[in-house]
């Protein structure tokens, strides 16, 4: 069996290719011994059903009841994670390792019995166990992590995750906004952060520091001279062991997170969810899934995407509520194979962009025209067993070709959920086949938790997300604008649900435009529901996009910036939902440009500087550089760019009568120079 999957990535032989055939030979009678199929639903389209105006629910529902929970013994976070430690007869939870070492296990006494202590130690040092208590977290995953949410959690205090891909301002914005006054971080670096923040009185509520790792004596007088406490959370759990205080559970309705947005432009905004909604957007999922897939206390999960986005955090919720185990990656995406082998998880939440690179993964290895085709053909096999609803890693192709692959991922992985980012279905049907496990594609927003909508067990078909979750109705509404009518079975999708936030935090004309007066969240995507009863996403309301790893991007703050170049007359910048970078199509000013252009020695007319390769180097360069200046992220910087000769105009139909650009025009107008510079890139 090692034999053919090595072949695959050596010299092909004349012996080689006699072994081969033979081997595909027994493959084809292996096929015809194949399981019996899991019959995809008879009618689709009884998976969504009409409610009262227009709406479309589950019909996975037995009434009009949205459900707000899984198990009656699990309404609240807190619950969830104690019913875990029952269920699982106190076994395993929390894992970690170090590099070339096996993972070490906390329990879930443990766990419980360390939240209990640090709560406490808040409490001691003054904390009070309500809702109007917001601690910071401010880390990269690791089972401390957790230990500080649940110690929120035991006493009904609210946890609002921190972090720094947005930026410095937001760190500061977010502390104020949610009247932070303590934040237990990981590392000594962002401690740092936090205390220069301070010193230059910025963060004037914060007055403590807590570290999980150790730390010098100089970050505690640095902030004693600001009157802020450095202390160690090991200090504040010995503290709160001594000082214990029994557990202020929560109620369901009480606020448990505040996950703030990255949002487009402004300041991110805080989405205030309930303990209800996180556990009704989990019970929503498994429910949804549970006809293949029922999770079980020896299940494993690896954690490696953000513990700050309420992705991660459902797939956690999921894990507790049965008694499950979570594994961190060591913190190093780089590791993160080893980790996967180490770990041998079973439930792996993924990103596009990963999955991305498994798929990259497998086609380079075939390097030869022969065996391109047997890979091919092996998918080909495999691809007409996932239409027929068979989902297995035991055929003989799996045990010939994908089972290094599959190894690749700890070789025990049972179910895959991506969201956070399209995925091409090209992609989706070829991993389904190669990997051997349900993947499931969700759609959804963090104001709606994490999902609304779930792809339909039974149904593999790609290019939608699948059918409204049983915690939530969806309905499309009108939007005129862009010719969208609910009639025609388009509009911008609305969510109501139990899983449906309370509004952002501080910030009621936001929570307007979000929330209608009747509870619907207005998520801004336009969806269209298929024949099958099936959403399919087909545009944005407005101008905003989000890139392969979910990044939001609105490109008019990016244009505002570039069209500052010297040499550019007019931008238009590009992105689409399955690429990771920005491209652009830059329209030279015709009298800068030759200037411009002479500084680098270069010559010619505008046709030929727009095709010098040197000169759109500079102009990339320029472009980027400004950016810089004004505070864009990386991610909001092109990387490539077409250099066009001609002015977008009225007349060629790229400009509107106000002089706004036709961005959808100029994508069709553009769209051979746009998929050549993806190409390119």
């Amino acid at each position: 069996m090692e034999f053919l999957f090595e072949f695959l990535f050596t010299p092909l032989s004349t012996s080689g290719l006699v072994f081969l055939f033979s081997l595909a030979a027994v493959a084809l009678v292996h096929l015809n011994t194949r399981p019996k199929p899991l019959q995809p639903p008879t009618d689709l389209n009884r998976q969504t059903v009409g409610v009262a105006g227009g709406a479309r629910k589950s019909a996975l529902l037995k009434s009009d009841n949205l459900i707000s929970y899984m198990y009656e013994d699990g309404k609240t976070l807190y619950e969830v994670f104690q019913r875990g430690l029952r269920v699982s007869g106190n076994g395993p939870c929390l894992g970690f390792r170090k590099k070339g070492q096996p993972y070490q296990w906390l329990k879930y006494k443990q766990v419980s019995d360390r939240a209990e202590f640090l709560g406490s130690g808040l409490i001691h040092r003054g904390q009070k166990p309500s809702q109007d208590t917001f601690i910071g977290i401010f880390a990269q995953n690791r089972p401390e992590w957790i230990i500080a949410e649940l110690a929120c959690y035991t006493y009904s205090m609210v946890a609002v995750p921190l972090y720094d891909t947005l930026g410095p301002e937001a760190l500061v914005f977010i502390i104020n906004r949610a009247n932070i006054s303590t934040v237990i971080c990981d590392k000594k670096d962002k401690a740092e952060t936090l205390l220069d923040n301070s010193e230059k009185k910025l963060t004037p509520l914060l007055k403590t520091i807590i570290l999980m790792d150790s730390y010098d004596s100089a970050l505690t007088e640095r902030g004693s001279k600001i009157g802020l406490d450095v202390l160690s959370l090991k200090d504040v759990e010995a503290l709160g062991k001594n000082n214990h205080h029994r557990p202020v559970p929560p109620k369901p309705e009480d606020l448990s997170i505040i996950c703030f947005t990255s949002g487009t432009t402004g300041d991110p905004k805080g989405a205030m969810l309930t303990h209800e909604n996180v556990v009704a957007d989990a019970a929503g999922v498994v429910r949804t899934f549970e006809s293949v897939f029922v999770p079980v206390p020896s299940d494993v999960s690896i954690s490696f995407l953000p513990l700050a986005h309420m992705f991660e955090r459902v797939v956690q919720t999921v894990l507790y509520g049965v008694g499950g185990r979570v594994g961190f990656f060591q913190g190093d995406i780089r590791l993160l194979p080893d980790d996967m082998k180490a770990l041998q998880p079973t439930v792996f939440p993924v990103v596009p962009r990963l999955l991305n690179r498994v798929y990259d993964k497998v086609q380079s290895g075939a390097k030869t025209p022969f065996k391109k085709w047997l890979l091919n053909f092996a998918i080909e096999k495999k691809c007409a067993e996932v239409k027929q609803g068979i989902i297995r890693n035991d055929s003989m192709w799996d045990k010939l070709i994908f089972h290094k692959v599959q190894e690749s991922l700890g070789g025990r992985v049972r179910v895959m959920v991506t969201g956070a980012a399209p995925i091409s279905p090209s992609v989706l049907t070829f991993l389904r086949a190669c990997l051997g496990c349900q993947i499931f594609e969700a759609y959804g927003q963090t104001e709606c938790t994490a999902a609304c909508s779930f792809t339909i067990p039974g149904d593999w078909k790609t290019g939608h997300v699948g059918a409204p979750i049983p915690c939530n109705t969806i309905k499309l509404v009108d939007v005129e604008e862009m010719d969208y009518f609910a009639s025609n079975g388009e509009g911008e999708i609305c969510v109501k649900g139990t899983n449906v936030f309370r509004g952002y935090l501080g910030d009621p004309e936001k929570t307007a435009e979000a929330l209608d007066k009747d509870g619907w969240l207005h998520t801004g995507d336009i969806g269209k529901w298929l024949p099958s009863g099936v959403l399919k996403i087909i545009d944005r309301k407005k101008n905003i996009f989000k890139l392969a790893q979910g990044e939001y991007i609105a490109p008019e703050k990016i244009e505002n910036v570039y069209i500052r170049s010297a040499p550019v007359a007019q931008v238009f910048v590009h992105g689409e939902s399955l690429q990771s970078s920005l491209v652009a199509i830059v329209v030279p000013d015709p009298e800068v440009l030759p200037g411009f252009a002479e500084k680098l020695g270069l010559k010619g007319s505008l046709e030929e500087l727009c095709r010098n390769q040197e000169l759109k180097k500079a102009i990339i360069s320029d472009l980027n550089k400004l950016g810089r200046e004004a505070g864009l992220k990386s991610f909001e910087q092109v990387k490539d760019l077409y250099l066009h000769p001609d002015m977008f105009t009225i007349e060629n139909g790229l400009l509107t009568p106000t002089l706004k650009a036709k961005r959808a025009d100029l994508t069709k107008y553009f769209r051979v120079q746009i998929e050549s510079l993806y190409a390119n890139m």
